[in-house]
């Protein structure tokens, strides 16, 4: 049960790279929140597989630490969705 709060974190994590991150005009608005808390769930499951007990550090800090990792995903999401929409723009002619 201790893994909504990972998906908690992870969700408010992912809203503060959404806005701290640029082009958010290339993405939705759940795009950063969903992938934080995936990424916070997913560690806190494999710890969890892997023995690490509540009682520990490591798996309460984890959630707050990898769910910083949609930062790269959604800057990566951003410059493809720039790049495709060059090219497109080029394609049909449009200024």
């Amino acid at each position: 049960m201790q893994i909504l709060l990972a998906f908690i974190v992870g969700a408010v994590v992912g809203l503060a790279v959404h806005y701290l991150a640029g082009g958010r005009d290339t993405r939705g608005v759940a795009l950063a929140p969903i992938l934080g808390a995936f990424f916070a769930g997913l560690v806190w499951m494999i710890l969890t597989w892997a023995g690490v007990g509540l009682d520990s550090v490591v798996l309460w800090l984890s959630p707050l630490v990898v769910s910083w990792l949609a930062w790269p995903v959604v800057a990566l999401l951003a410059r493809t969705r720039r790049t495709h929409d060059q090219e497109e723009r080029k394609r049909l002619r449009i200024a």
